[in-house]
C-alpha cells in the first residue's frame, strides 16, 4: 500500500545497483491504493516477496510483521521495503528490529509512514506518528542517505543502509507520538485501545442528528450508548 508521493520517492532514490540481483522483501505488500512493486521489479531483483496479514494482490506470504523471523532467515535480503506500515503496528520496536535483522550487511531499508497531523486510519489499527527526529533516533544505527517529508500529506520517507559494523541501537524507553493516546508514550496497551474506541462511541450520539433515522431510533441509540 502506498500513495503517489511514496511511489515517486522510491522511484527517485532507488538505483539499479541497489536492487539488481538482490532479494527484496516488501512488508505490508497488499495493493490497496498503489504499490512500489512494479518500480522495484524493473530494477532486476533476484527475488521479490510481498508479505502481509491477508491475501490479495501483491501478497506472496501471509504473516504478521512481528513474526517475520519465523518465516525468513536473518541477513538474507538486500532490500527491505515497508510503505505505510509502521504507523499500524503496535509493537514498533519489534518490527523495526525484524526489518534491520533481515537485511544483509550493506542492505537497504526503504520506509514511508505517517507523521503528526495525519488523521486516524485504522487498517485495521492505527497507533503511531513518526517525525524526522524520530527517524534519526530509531535508525541512528544505520547510514541514513535520504530523509524527506511527504509533500502531499503529513508523512516521512526514509532510505537507509545497514552498516557493515552494524550494532542495533537500544530503543527501550523511547517515546513516540501515539494517535491513540494523543501524546508521546512508550507503549499502547489493550486498555488504551479500548478507551480510544469508547471515546469514539461516546462522540457518536452527537453525530446521529445528521443521520436520516426516525427520531425514536436516534433517542434509543443515544440511550444505549450512554449505558
Amino acid at each position: 500500500m502506498c500513495n503517489n508521493s511514496g511511489i515517486d520517492f522510491v522511484s527517485r532514490v532507488l538505483e539499479e545497483s541497489d536492487v539488481k540481483g538482490r532479494r527484496v522483501l516488501e512488508i505490508g505488500a497488499l495493493n490497496v491504493n498503489g504499490s512500489v512493486r512494479p518500480v522495484i521489479c524493473r530494477l532486476g531483483p533476484s527475488e521479490y516477496i510481498g508479505a502481509d496479514i491477508m491475501e490479495g494482490e501483491g501478497v506472496d506470504k501471509i504473516c504478521r510483521a512481528e513474526d517475520l523471523p519465523k518465516f525468513f532467515a536473518g541477513g538474507t535480503f538486500g532490500l527491505v521495503v515497508a510503505t505505510e506500515v509502521l504507523e499500524h503496528v503496535r509493537d514498533w520496536r519489534r518490527v523495526i528490529t525484524n526489518m534491520k535483522g533481515l537485511l544483509e550487511n550493506d542492505g537497504i531499508l526503504i520506509i514511508t509512514t505517517r507523521s503528526y497531523g495525519f488523521g486516524y486510519h485504522g487498517y485495521p489499527y492505527d497507533f503511531w506518528r513518526y517525525e524526522e527526529q524520530d527517524m534519526r533516533v530509531i535508525f541512528g544505527d544505520m547510514h541514513i542517505t535520504r530523509l524527506e517529508s511527504d509533500p502531499l500529506a503529513p508523512g516521512i520517507f526514509l532510505k537507509a543502509i545497514k552498516k557493515m559494523s552494524f550494532i542495533e541501537k537500544d530503543l527501550a524507553g523511547y517515546r513516540l507520538y501515539s494517535i491513540i493516546k494523543d501524546r508521546r508514550v512508550e507503549t499502547v496497551t489493550d486498555l488504551d485501545c479500548l478507551f480510544f474506541r469508547f471515546k469514539g462511541l461516546k462522540a457518536l450520539p452527537g453525530r446521529l442528528t445528521s443521520l436520516m433515522l426516525p427520531e425514536a431510533i436516534k433517542r434509543w441509540l443515544k440511550r444505549l450508548l450512554r449505558l
